[in-house]
């Protein structure tokens, strides 16, 4: 086990070749690099699969070990620094670097579809590859420093992905503004390991964890900066996991592609700011103020991102507000001590919210070539409806990712979802009843977006043609699939480009004469043209093989967590595989289920989760829709107040919702206003004061030089006069006013 432990070193470096030979490639022989294009996915996914394979080995080694392992080694000493790097391989670390290498591997098999048509495909995997690089050097760091160096690596990367299309200006301002908000955590966050290092010495979580623990005991430094110190340590935590107040970039991290959404939203970014809380934690749980405010921050982002989650008619936004309420429920569970059930519901959610992002980049892959769509109208919810028979996979496999979420068994999100539920209840009352009530608006906003995509009818934009329902999608993948002799090329040339296959996909003569009615539509950023085709269509198989594995993930990754019976011991996996995190954390703590409790809150939950799902149903289904065809209220919503009532009520939700709570529209006034206002003050200062006063002595040292230059003409008598005249003025001005 240990021979292993010593070659973990090199789980963040595999991926770096990809990453370094596109960019070498591109700068010494850009034509072929470009023509091969294709072939560039084969090492992403090959190299990805090395890590992921070793990760798995690493994690069945601590399931059945149970043990920690640290190496480090020696970068910069003197007398009185010392700098080390090294890894740390425990329980936490082999659960994220589990999540970041299986769900980036279903993401760059099913990039290499949506992204075919792409012109930056290369720059698309050196960014993707650069990202599971960094991410990984996070969760295997040892220290603070190291952490922080990763950190801000995957917010670099954060940055390029998101802006991605960087020459729309939407996505420009995006990537901006996910960069400035992080800033703000970032510094805190290196103002906060600054100050550890004062208090401890130390930058190694080890000796860190016990030093600080000591000083706090021992009141051997002072309680409030040390409770500053950690509550900088948290900033950089809420804003890297989108928690209120530094959540705006979450939403507007949409512009990029979609597998980059789904990526930051499952396994990077977002889970960033939680894996550091966790590792953490140690030192959070010494100071209950700290603790206090970690769940605090929980539990006002989860209501918080689910009602702004309500009205969202963006597909990719919906689920963004979806992540970041989620987020907030492992805050919650984190700031409880639950570190358990946050974990627990980390790794179920990432699966889920994965599966989601994929089948919605799958249904806007099949919108964007319709004829008459464009970009914006393939994301929105309300143009679309009527989806399933074209889109089957994708539709169940997006409607148990929906499931999952909302909690309703035996899928995943059930189990972990579950438990912290039952948790807030014996923490806080109040607590409780905030994240119950949530739980119903999650199964709300989740399953509107689950009918307003899929059910109901076909939108009008699809009425309009007709044809039968051919094989007619253009692309070509490296994975496999070939198509019939007989094609017809458009655009750039995919048999140069794919090494591995020769092979396109047939256009369909239908679609050909819709297509010479139609404007043809171009891709964000073009490279050829993309066919319009009068119909959705279900998506390639290389898109729907992660979106069925992710399936398998979602349907039975809860079962780590459900206690079952071994020579009359009651374990589970997840609890066994986090024996060491938890005896770190509560040494005395005895893991056990009752069952008859947990089957007594777990009705009272689902019940929730079903009461949300069917007040969905009831005004997003047109077959019980109350404003068409439930006539009890129809008639009950026709008199005059309560219709009025009822219209304000829906305004209110909608506006508080689609205008995001309005913190964004409060942060433009307060703070974007308010430094500007400041800045054109001091640059008026600096213009009229600073620069006026230098410039006002040199203007009139100027004219005082002039004027005596004129006085003096060079007889002396003129200057005895001159300076007879001065003394007798002055003695007279001193005797008849200043002489008392």
């Amino acid at each position: 086990m240990e021979h292993t432990y010593q070659y973990a070193w090199i789980i963040p470096f595999v991926l770096l070749p990809v990453p370094v030979l596109i960019g070498v490639g591109l700068l010494l022989v850009p034509g072929a690099t470009k023509d091969l294009r294709r072939i560039w996915a084969f090492p992403s996914v090959f190299l990805l699969s090395i890590v992921m394979l070793f990760s798995a080995n690493l994690s069945i080694q601590q399931i059945n070990g149970s043990s920690i392992y640290q190496y480090v080694w020696s970068w910069t000493i003197n007398n009185d620094f010392s700098l080390e790097f090294g890894y740390l391989i425990d329980p936490l670390t082999s659960i994220m670097s589990i999540l970041i290498t299986t769900v980036g591997l279903m993401v760059l098999v099913y990039s290499d579809n949506y992204m075919s048509h792409d012109q930056g495909y290369l720059r698309f995997f050196a960014y993707m590859s650069f990202s599971n690089t960094s991410m990984l050097g996070l969760v295997t760091s040892s220290n603070l420093i190291q952490i922080y160096i990763f950190w801000e690596l995957v917010g670099m990367c954060s940055y390029l992905l998101i802006g991605f299309w960087f020459t729309r200006p939407i996505a420009a301002n995006a990537c901006q503004k996910a960069f400035v908000t992080n800033r703000v955590g970032d510094f805190g966050l290196l103002l906060g390991i600054l100050g550890l290092y004062w208090i401890t010495g130390s930058f190694e979580f080890q000796d860190l964890f016990e030093l600080f623990n000591n000083s706090t005991y021992n009141n051997g430094v002072n309680s409030l900066f040390v409770t500053l110190c950690a509550s900088l340590l948290f900033v950089g935590a809420v804003a890297k996991s989108a928690q209120f107040p530094l959540h705006i970039w979450l939403p507007d991290a949409m512009e990029g592609p979609t597998p980059i959404s789904a990526l930051i939203h499952a396994a990077t970014m977002v889970a960033a700011g939680i894996f550091l809380v966790a590792r953490l934690l140690p030192l959070f749980t010494v100071i209950p103020y700290i603790m206090y405010l970690i769940s605090m921050i929980g539990i006002i982002t989860i209501p918080l991102g689910a009602t702004l989650a309500l009205a969202q008619k963006d597909i990719k936004r919906g689920l963004a507000y979806s992540t970041m309420s989620q987020l907030g429920y492992i805050m919650l569970a984190l700031g409880m001590g639950s570190y358990r059930a946050a974990l627990f519901h980390l790794i179920t959610h990432a699966y889920s919210k994965a599966l989601l992002f994929l089948g919605s980049g799958s249904i806007i892959h099949s919108m964007e070539n319709i004829v008459g769509y464009s970009p914006y109208k393939s994301q929105n919810m309300v143009l679309m409806g009527g989806l399933t028979k074209y889109v089957p996979i994708t539709k169940t496999s997006f409607l148990l990712g929906t499931l999952s979420l909302c909690g309703i068994p035996p899928l995943a999100c059930f189990w972990s979802k579950d438990k912290i539920l039952n948790d807030s209840l014996l923490y806080s009352p109040i607590f409780a009843i905030i994240a119950w009530l949530t739980a119903g608006l999650t199964a709300f906003y989740m399953f509107r977006m689950y009918l307003l995509t899929f059910e109901g009818h076909l939108n009008v934009h699809f009425q309009n043609y007709s044809g039968k329902k051919n094989s007619s999608f253009y692309s070509i993948s490296i994975w496999g699939k070939e198509g019939p002799k007989h094609t017809k090329k458009v655009g750039f040339d995919f048999e140069r480009a794919s090494p591995f296959s020769k092979k396109t996909y047939p256009i369909d003569g239908n679609v050909g004469n819709a297509r010479k009615k139609t404007r043809t539509f171009l891709t964000i950023i073009n490279f050829g043209n993309k066919e319009t085709f009068p119909y959705p269509y279900e998506s390639d198989n290389t898109m729907l093989l992660p979106l069925l594995v992710l399936v398998l993930f979602t349907l039975f990754i809860g079962f780590i967590g459900i206690p079952f019976n071994h020579g009359g011991i009651s374990f589970d996996i997840l609890s066994k595989w986090l024996i060491p995190s938890i005896n770190l954390l509560h040494p005395n703590l005895k893991n056990s289920l009752d069952w008859y409790e947990f089957v007594t809150n777990a009705i009272f939950s689902v019940s929730i989760a079903y009461f949300g799902i069917f007040i969905a149903s009831l005004l997003y289904t047109p077959a019980y829709s109350p404003f068409q065809n439930f006539n009890l209220i129809n008639s009950f919503l026709k008199r005059g107040p309560r219709k009025m009532i009822w219209d304000r009520i829906k305004n209110v939700i909608y506006n508080w919702s689609y205008k995001r709570g309005y913190i964004d529209i409060f942060y433009a006034t307060t703070l974007t206003r308010g430094i500007r206002g400041l800045v054109e003050l001091t640059h008026f200062f600096d213009i009229r004061i600073i620069d006026g006063i230098t410039n006002g002595v040199g203007v009139t040292s100027f004219f005082l030089g002039e004027g005596i230059k004129y006085v003096g003409g060079g007889r002396i008598s003129s200057y005895f006069f001159l300076y007879l005249s001065s003394v007798s003025t002055f003695f007279f001005i001193y005797y008849f006013f200043w002489n008392p």
